[in-house]
């Protein structure tokens, strides 16, 4: 039995990732082909798909009762999306050096919404009242983002959009698109869906088997695939040369975390932060969050910094699963 809810494990983890990327590509292509500038689609479709899997997990969580799984999942998440992803982005491209002024303005939404989700967290549950500040955050945030980009953050949106789709998405304005990408537009949705609900399944199943928390699976193995998507795009602008898009990424999917992953859940129920999340996930995510704004100010990332990241993601998983 142990084996059988480990395979549901990696097989939905595997499914759901995968039906993000299918969403998220096919939405892309639907959205240039109906005339839609490469900018807004970078913003709302490549903005929002990466954060589809974590999205995803946590409404399932909460229609199955298990709402421990929401802001552990965003926890862990925030933590895998700098420790691993920046990490391995910045081995990879040896350095990420950041000319533009990306980071000034990304910078200070990060520190806004980390503080009110830390806020909001601190006493061990969400309520209605606060998932409803929390929506209302990212609602402005969302529209801050479509509506006060700049000239330099057009063009970081649409690097974001060329790496998804790996082709040049202007190429792809005005053209008409078959019933292909909709089929997989279509497929993403379901797969979402199932990969979701049997993820959360085997979450239960496995705590239980094995006498630990939720939550401790959530932190580790979940928060890590749900991450997959952005350590997908990173490592790729790691590799193409676009340090803008590596971080930025980052930047805007920690945001959407914390204030839409887990306020529109909170919405239908309270949600229960347990004990690991509250005594370990949510210190060191602040922690990795400081760190990652010092490198933000500094606008670079050197491949020790980055090893420095992979080490402080390893001893905390170390230390969540009692291994040091």
């Amino acid at each position: 039995m142990t084996l059988f809810w480990i395979a549901v494990f990696i097989f939905s983890l595997a499914l759901l990732v995968k039906s993000a990327d299918w969403l998220l590509v096919s939405a892309e292509r639907i959205g240039l082909s109906w005339g839609l500038s490469p900018f807004i689609v970078g913003v709302v479709i490549v903005g929002l798909g990466t954060s589809f899997p974590e999205f995803a997990a946590s409404v399932a969580a909460v229609y199955q009762g298990v709402t421990e799984i929401v802001v552990a999942n965003a926890v862990g998440s925030n933590i895998a999306n700098i420790l691993l992803v920046v990490g391995l982005a910045a081995i990879i491209g040896k350095k990420l050096e950041v000319n533009k002024n990306l980071i000034d303005l990304d910078l200070p939404l990060l520190i806004i919404a980390t503080i009110f989700f830390v806020g909001v967290v601190y006493d061990g549950e969400i309520v209605f009242i606060e998932s409803v500040f929390l929506s209302i955050l990212f609602i402005i945030y969302f529209l801050y983002t479509i509506f006060y980009k700049d000239t330099e953050h057009k063009e970081f949106e649409e690097g974001r959009v060329e790496i998804i789709a790996e082709e040049n998405p202007k190429a792809l304005v005005g053209k008409k698109v078959g019933a292909k990408e909709y089929g997989f537009l279509l497929i993403g949705v379901i797969g979402l869906v199932v990969g979701a609900h049997f993820l959360v399944d085997s979450v239960i199943s496995l705590a239980e088997i094995f006498n630990i928390g939720v939550g401790v699976i959530t932190l580790a193995a979940v928060a890590l695939g749900t991450s997959l998507p952005e350590l997908t795009v990173s490592i790729k602008a790691a590799v193409d040369k676009k340090p803008e898009v590596a971080l930025g990424n980052i930047f805007g999917s920690n945001a959407f975390n914390l204030l839409l992953v887990v306020g529109v859940p909170g919405l239908f129920s309270t949600l229960i932060v347990d004990n690991e999340t509250l005594t370990l996930g949510l210190p060191v995510m602040i922690a990795a969050t400081f760190i990652f704004l010092i490198s933000g100010i500094s606008r670079r990332i050197h491949i020790y910094e980055g090893a420095m990241y992979l080490a402080i993601y390893i001893f905390f998983l170390g230390t969540l699963l009692g291994v040091i």
